[in-house]
């Protein structure tokens, strides 16, 4: 499976804002099984969108100010940016792997009739 990067308060600015492709963050903590099960379908995203998509996470629980800036009030909560910028979220976890698909490829111009099966 695809290794997910692992992001901190200090390297969100390199690491997601100033990323060239799309970066979906990935808000979660040790103890939310829900962020638990989550992690095989990033997994899984991440390695069918390569170039296209960067899957990263951020432990709110050793990151406070990121997920303050961002108002990230429940876990798991996937912040989807273009540019610097928040393009689209998502809160909890979709449990499939073909629904994060969708929520992705509706962002990647020209893609997203690629990605639709």
């Amino acid at each position: 499976m695809t290794e997910l990067l692992s992001v901190t308060d200090a390297s969100f600015r390199h690491d997601v804002l100033e990323a060239e492709t799309l970066v979906l963050v990935d808000f979660w903590a040790v103890w939310s099984g829900a962020s638990r099960a989550l992690v095989p379908h990033l997994q899984a995203i991440a390695a069918r969108m390569p170039g296209e998509l960067r899957v990263v996470k951020l432990n709110i629980d050793e990151n406070t100010r990121t997920p303050l800036t961002y108002q990230v009030r429940s876990i798991p909560t996937l912040l989807l940016f273009k540019g610097g910028q928040v393009i689209d979220q998502m809160t909890g976890n979709p449990g499939r792997t073909d629904l994060l698909v969708q929520f992705v490829a509706r962002h990647l111009e020209d893609r997203a009739a690629q990605y639709s099966s």
